[in-house]
């Protein structure tokens, strides 16, 4: 709208000093010749700007106070140095406003502060290897738990897919992937975002939870997660090159109770580390190479060897590619 483009102009002005037409254009997403016209407008307005060669500024002294937020922009201020999250959640123009209108109302001084603190911190929040999900109901769904609106979705998981009617009671970012907290059927469930294939808001509200908050459910959610994870446990003999190697690719506990092992006659530790499943424990141990031996639990040293075996003949005898 042209009257939040006029202020988005003269907070511009005010917060970064002179600017030339061309520069307002591309911040604003607009015309170098609508921002002429804009100009004129606020001139007529009363506004002290003026323009030479060199830009457009505003006469010394000059500040204006109207800085007030929008409801949008309010909700997107904690997202402010997250500007991937505010464009999953539709927020990104909301943002963009709400910080400019918070930078021209801090004093000089703080302003520098805030500045700086944008130049010198970022916060990345996918992993190294991955990047974040990527989803087009992020920012329906951040409507509907705004607005406590009840959705119908057709959620797909490795057990296979099913319709929900959800009430959602919020979003979470976690590692750089989106999870809903929603009450289905069988009561407080969490879902991943990216695996809502269809999604459906319906018209009418329902009632919040008296004495729910989200951030403690998921601190709950997440110690049951983990304490879920460690089911079993397997005898192995580690190398003292895989000492260096677990912390990065089995964490912190696996690392803990090598540590913690028995070190034998020939260098390498003998130690019980705790593991999910044989097909997990699989997968990690093989990233190890020959740096470890499992010697149980016997069902987990048979699918280690039979793998081996099979990357054995798999490699045998193959002749050179021409």
């Amino acid at each position: 709208m042209r009257a939040d483009r006029l202020l988005s102009i003269v907070l511009l002005l005010q917060t970064r000093g002179r600017q030339t037409a061309h520069q307002l254009a591309a911040e604003l997403e607009v015309s170098p010749r609508t921002i002429y016209r804009d100009m004129l407008a606020l001139g007529t307005a009363g506004i002290p700007v003026y323009g030479d060669v060199t830009g457009y500024g505003l006469v010394d002294g000059y500040r204006t106070q109207l800085t007030g937020l929008t409801a949008a922009e309010a909700r997107g201020l904690v997202l402010a140095e997250l500007p991937g999250v505010a464009a999953d959640l539709g927020l990104t123009e909301a943002v963009a406003a709400a910080q400019l209108k918070l930078s021209a109302a801090l004093p000089d001084a703080l302003r520098e502060r805030a500045t700086r603190m944008r130049q010198r911190f970022h916060l990345d929040t996918p992993g190294w290897y991955e990047d974040g999900d990527s989803s087009e109901n992020v920012a329906a769904l951040a409507e509907a738990v705004w607005h406590q609106r009840a959705l119908t979705v057709h959620y797909e998981n490795w057990t296979g897919s099913a319709e929900h009617r959800l009430e959602p009671y919020g979003l979470v970012l976690k590692a750089g992937k989106w999870y809903l907290v929603a009450r289905a059927a069988r009561g407080l469930r969490t879902f991943r975002v990216s695996q809502i294939r269809e999604l459906t808001v319906l018209p009418h509200e329902f009632t919040w939870p008296d004495g729910f908050d989200l951030v403690e459910h998921w601190q709950r959610h997440i110690a049951d997660f983990r304490a879920r994870l460690v089911r079993g446990e397997a005898l192995a003999r580690f190398s003292p090159q895989a000492l260096e190697l677990l912390p990065h690719m089995m964490g912190r506990a696996v690392a803990d109770a090598v540590a913690a092992g028995e070190p034998q006659p020939d260098g390498w530790i003998l130690a019980r580390v705790p593991i999910e499943t044989d097909g997990h424990a699989q997968m990690q141990f093989l990233r190890l190479g020959a740096q470890v031996e499992v010697l149980a639990p016997a069902s987990l040293r048979a699918r280690m060897a039979a793998t081996v075996a099979d990357l054995a003949r798999t490699y045998a005898d193959r002749p050179e590619p021409v």
